[in-house]
């Protein structure tokens, strides 16, 4: 069965379809099978890159690496068992229709809370959190007092994923591996990067997740995102040298790669 990575967290604007997408075509770049859906039934940002991805290569008869995208099937409601949920049953069937032919599985979630996204962490085998590196998007982890940086409590977010893998291991599935990515990590503002950094190293150690670098602030992933494009396609187009910018973002994604440990993973692109 495929392994399931699940993309999320209940906030907007923290990279997460940016995330998904990069790491989708990464696997598929080294000879994985990846599915992939978008649970974001409104913005659809995954859903609209793998779309624009294949509009472009048919454009310019070309043949990019592809994540095999499965839209959430839609269900007649007269076919939903009495007391079933239809969002429940919806999930299932395009798990269903992926998980055995795939290697990994991507689901990318929307950046509130839903009853899809609470569902879709509960199957997580590795969950990735994007978070932007300040105390506004810290606050989704965990409160904390601001006159002494001490953590008070888990805020909505880490109580939602604390349930799911309470989930699991009722069902007796493996716990989740949780990775926080610190995106959009300024090369300013050194002190107060640090202080994030000292509170997610606490927290991390008391709700049980790994942090890690993510990506930082770059117009590229806007400038790529209507072809359908990522850093790594680069190259195959024909873009000639790379500009140093553009370097230290693909060695971004071979690190996220890297430090996910993902099951017969190697970061060789």
């Amino acid at each position: 069965m495929a392994h399931i990575i699940v993309v999320g967290n209940e906030k907007g604007g923290s990279g997460k379809s940016t995330t998904t997408m990069h790491l989708a075509t990464a696997l598929v770049r080294m000879g994985h099978r990846v599915g992939g859906i978008d649970l974001d039934l409104r913005q659809r940002s995954f859903g609209r890159f793998v779309e624009n991805r294949l509009a472009f290569c048919r454009r310019e008869g070309l043949d990019l690496a592809m994540p095999h995208y499965l839209p959430l099937p839609e269900i007649d409601p007269a076919d939903v068992p009495e007391g079933s949920n239809v969002y429940d049953l919806r999930l299932d069937l395009a798990i269903a229709a992926l998980e055995d032919s795939q290697d990994f599985l991507i689901i990318d979630c929307p950046g509130n809370h839903t009853r899809l996204s609470q569902v879709a962490h509960s199957l997580a085998d590795t969950l990735v959190t994007p978070l932007n590196d300040s105390f506004i998007d810290f606050d989704l982890l965990a409160h904390h007092d601001p006159d002494t940086g001490a953590i008070t409590g888990p805020s909505v977010y880490a109580e939602m994923v604390w349930g799911a893998r309470q989930l699991r291991a009722r069902a007796g599935l493996p716990p989740i591996d949780w990775i926080v990515l610190r995106n959009r990590m300024g090369s300013q503002q050194m002190h107060n990067k640090k202080r994030v950094g000292d509170a997610l190293a606490e927290l991390s150690r008391r709700i049980g997740f790994r942090v890690a670098p993510g990506f930082a602030e770059r117009v590229i992933f806007r400038e790529l995102f209507p072809r359908g494009l990522t850093l790594l396609d680069l190259r195959d187009l024909g873009a000639g040298a790379l500009t140093m910018s553009n370097i230290a973002a693909r060695q971004e994604v071979r690190d996220l790669v890297t430090e996910l440990r993902l099951p017969g993973v190697v970061a060789n692109f």
